[in-house]
């Protein structure tokens, strides 16, 4: 896959839990990192279930995105590289971030931590993802402001739209207020069951209000996917042949296409 002509890094947000957030950061950026790109994910969501699909240590007292957080230490000092792909690294969260929205609130330019950290990461890294948690707290808000791409995966179920004008409201309030250069520049329909009517009817509806910025391809619902993360791994490492694989495979040429772009 093509090297984007700058490091790109995402924000992969929405408030909604269940929609396949985490297992689109995973899978994407393994799906990238094993076609010889350099990638970093960065878990902000303390339940760290993408650190877990990941193989990363998650253990109290592991160096994680906490620490970094706090300014206690650089993010080199907690990167552990992915042992099914050795160009993916991955700064875990721990129990310990359950805290930190708490605790950010009294810190100077508690909006900016993050941000701070990840321009201090080295440049090997051709992309960087932040896992952010399924709300829209200090620390969703400080993966916005560290970035200026947001990825929003969106279920093609009932439900899929509700709170995302909300999101994309908070969005705007980001770009206005912290972060001017913040745009949602990619848009992945997940859980498709080509067996409903709903599904296509979401997917449309989708694609006719976001036009350019959906992605093409379409992650069907899968048992292979739900099952990697029990594993300590991606789909692409558990099982590289399944729908599922294939799908993110596609999903992540698609992303690594987009970044030969001069704009996203």
């Amino acid at each position: 896959m093509p090297r984007p002509r700058r490091r790109r890094i995402f924000a992969v947000a929405n408030q909604k839990g269940g929609v396949g957030k985490t297992t689109t950061t995973v899978n994407i950026a393994v799906a990238l990192a094993l076609a010889g790109l350099n990638v970093l994910v960065i878990d902000l969501d303390p339940q760290g279930n993408a650190s877990t699909a990941l193989g990363a240590e998650r253990k109290t007292g592991t160096p994680s995105v906490y620490d970094v957080l706090l300014g206690e230490i650089s993010p080199a000092e907690a990167i552990q590289t992915c042992p099914d792909a050795p160009r993916l690294g991955c700064i875990p969260a721990t129990i310990d971030l359950a805290g930190a929205e708490i605790e950010l609130v009294s810190m100077v330019a508690r909006e900016h931590r993050l941000r701070k950290a990840v321009q201090s990461i080295d440049r090997y890294y051709d992309y960087i993802f932040i896992d952010c948690p399924p709300s829209l707290g200090l620390l969703t808000v400080n993966a916005m402001v560290a970035t200026d791409e947001v990825l929003i995966p969106i279920q093609c179920e009932y439900y899929a739209l509700e709170g995302l004008g909300q999101l994309l409201r908070n969005i705007e309030l980001v770009k206005a207020h912290l972060n001017p250069d913040l745009n949602v520049s990619t848009i992945l329909l997940t859980m498709y069951d080509r067996r409903t009517k709903l599904a296509d009817q979401v997917a449309n509806e989708v694609r006719n209000h976001f036009a350019g910025k959906v992605l093409t391809t379409i992650i069907p619902r899968s048992v292979k996917v739900s099952e990697a993360p029990g594993y300590g791994q991606s789909v692409l490492t558990y099982d590289p042949g399944s729908r599922g694989a294939m799908s993110y495979l596609d999903a992540a040429r698609e992303v690594a296409e987009r970044g030969t772009r001069e704009t996203p």
